[in-house]
Parts: C-alpha cells; sequence; structure tokens
C-alpha cells in the first residue's frame, strides 16, 4: 500500500537494502503548517521499513535540524544511505539554511549509523559548491546556492568514491544552468569538489535526485525535473516536467542530459529505481498531484520499468503492454 502519514506530507526519499530488509528514509512536514509550500522550511528526516516495498512500519524521525548557524539549522533535506568498507552506514543529506532575504545556501552533511536506525550527525559540511564551476548565491538572480540531493556511490574501479548532486553552473541562461554536479573522496570523509559531469545548455534549471542505477542491463541516470524549471525552449515545444532517465555510457559521465526522455509526467515526482527481491527493476515516486483536500504528499507503490531501445530510456512496464517495443 502507498506510504502516507495522517500528520504529515512526505515527498521525497531514499532506500537502503540490508539484504533482508528495505529502509525507506523520507523527507516530511506537518500538515499543521496549513500551506504545503511551507513544508521545505520544516522538512525532517524519517525512517520506515518493509520486507517487500509494499506494506511498512514507520519508525518515525531520524534527526532533528541542527543548532542556530549549522548548516542545517533551517531543514534537513534529501541524501543518500551507503555502507562503507567498515561495516557502519553513512547517510549523505542536504542541509539547508534560510537567510533572511528569503534566500537559501544548501550544502552536504553526513550521519553515521550501527544499525540503520540509531544515527549520529557527525560535523559539517562535508562539502559545498564551489565557485569556480558551480553557481554561488549572489552571482545571478537564482534564489539559491543549489548543492543539494547527495547520491554517493563506489568508484567501479575501486578508487574511492563518488559523489553526484543537483547543481547549477557558472554560466549560460538563468533557466538552462542545470547540471550534475561531482565529488570524490578517497574514505567517504574528506571530499573533494570536481567540475560537472553534464553540460550547461541541455534544458533543465535543476536536475534533481541524480541516480545511477541499471535496467536490464542498461545503465542509467535518473533525475527528476518539474515543469517550471524546464527552460523556456523546453516549455515552448509542449514539454512538461516529471521524472526523467538519461542512457548513461559511463557511470562517471559525461551524461548527455540533452538526451533525457521522460519517464512519467510530474504527478508522480523524485523517483527512485530499485530492485525488488525478485530482482526486478521497480521505480517508486512521490504523488505530487493536488486535490480539493489539497497536497497529496505520499510515497507510491512499487511501478515496474524496463528498457526501451525506442526511447533510448527507461519506460514503465505498463506503457509496453499499451504498445511500446522494447
Amino acid at each position: 500500500m502507498t506510504f502516507q502519514l495522517d500528520h504529515a506530507w512526505v515527498w521525497d526519499f531514499w532506500f537502503a537494502d540490508d539484504g533482508d530488509t528495505f529502509h525507506l528514509f523520507y523527507l516530511h512536514a506537518p500538515k499543521s503548517l496549513g500551506d504545503p509550500e511551507l513544508r521545505h522550511r520544516h522538512a525532517r528526516i524519517g525512517h520506515a521499513t518493509s520486507v517487500d516495498l509494499i506494506d511498512w512500519q514507520d519508525h518515525g524521525p531520524v534527526f532533528t535540524a541542527g543548532e542556530p548557524g549549522a548548516f542545517d539549522e533551517t531543514a534537513t533535506w534529501t541524501g543518500s544511505v551507503l555502507r562503507g568498507p567498515d561495516g557502519g552506514w553513512r547517510m549523505f543529506y542536504t542541509g539547508t539554511r534560510f537567510l533572511d532575504s528569503g534566500a537559501n545556501i544548501e550544502t552536504i552533511g553526513v550521519a553515521t549509523s550501527p544499525d540503520l536506525h540509531t544515527w549520529t550527525k557527525q560535523p559539517g559540511p562535508v562539502a559545498e559548491a564551489d565557485g569556480r564551476w558551480y553557481e554561488k548565491l549572489g552571482s545571478s538572480s537564482w534564489p539559491e546556492e543549489a548543492w543539494r540531493d547527495p547520491w554517493v556511490f563506489p568508484d567501479p574501479a575501486g578508487d574511492g568514491w563518488h559523489m553526484l548532486l543537483t547543481a547549477r553552473a557558472d554560466h549560460g541562461a538563468i533557466d538552462d544552468r542545470g547540471v550534475i554536479g561531482h565529488a570524490t573522496s578517497p574514505d567517504l570523509q574528506v571530499w573533494t569538489v570536481r567540475p560537472p559531469l553534464s553540460r550547461v545548455g541541455a534544458g533543465f534549471a535543476h536536475l534533481e535526485v541524480p541516480q545511477i542505477a541499471t535496467v536490464d542491463g542498461h545503465r542509467v541516470l535518473l533525475l527528476s525535473c518539474d515543469t517550471p524549471r524546464l527552460s523556456a525552449a523546453r516549455r515552448e515545444a509542449g514539454q512538461v516536467g516529471g521524472v526523467w532517465s538519461v542512457p548513461a555510457p559511463t557511470a562517471l559521465g559525461p551524461y548527455p542530459v540533452e538526451d533525457a526522455t521522460l519517464v512519467i509526467e510530474e504527478s508522480r515526482y523524485s523517483g527512485r529505481l530499485v530492485e525488488d527481491r525478485t530482482g526486478r527493476s521497480v521505480l517508486l515516486a512521490f504523488d505530487n498531484s493536488t486535490t480539493e483536500d489539497g497536497f497529496a504528499g505520499s510515497i507510491s507503490d512499487p511501478l515496474p520499468v524496463a528498457w526501451s531501445a525506442e526511447r533510448h530510456g527507461i519506460v514503465p512496464l505498463a506503457l509496453q503492454s499499451e504498445g511500446t517495443q522494447t
């Protein structure tokens, strides 16, 4: 069944798999705020578990925002979880700090856990946007310093670790600066910011919640961008936003984001790929729709997906049954 909370909106999320249990980490904020747009300033990370990605047991909040002046003093946003070579778990997450002007600075923090239930935040931030390649707050009219949604994975050749991020380049049209940010580490502790792994001009103002995954033997970059954050050229061409996939010839790019194809439209957003216990690739996303009752704010059941040679990207299997070739 759909994962939802009676008292809170739920949106962005990510997974850890300990081999027996799927662990869901999700953003939530109280519905008592009234206006769902306020949820971003009040976001906290929660935790739930499941053996089948359908029936979930909620375990409540993971940790709070930081003290005044901390890099995560306003809210804790999207991240990723992995097990380190020492056997311990690490959660890399986005710390946000909203200024009196309303602008927002995003940086990356890390928390550690022995069991995926009890987490301890470490001093941070561990990575922030580098002005040599990335847009910094005040360098353009964009109202935030975008450096969020860390996706961390081991180097394919065994040479340390990589972090992909939602970032914006320091040049190009304001509505077309979205790039995949990049940082590397030899030990998951010290991080060095690198140039972006995609080019400006791909048609996106931001590329949210990036993830590298393999579907039917094809490596893809999964990302999300809604309609208002598509470039003017894409919107004028009638395109709509949602969850997108990009063919990724190598795990470390460069990624041809200009070739992104839409997987599902933006009524479902912030998609994540995961393998279920049968080895099948499934996509989950949060319900981004608005009804007469307001913003839905829940997480979908798994949607099986497959690689489509025709679209050169991934598609829901339901579309294949309607005639999509693979």
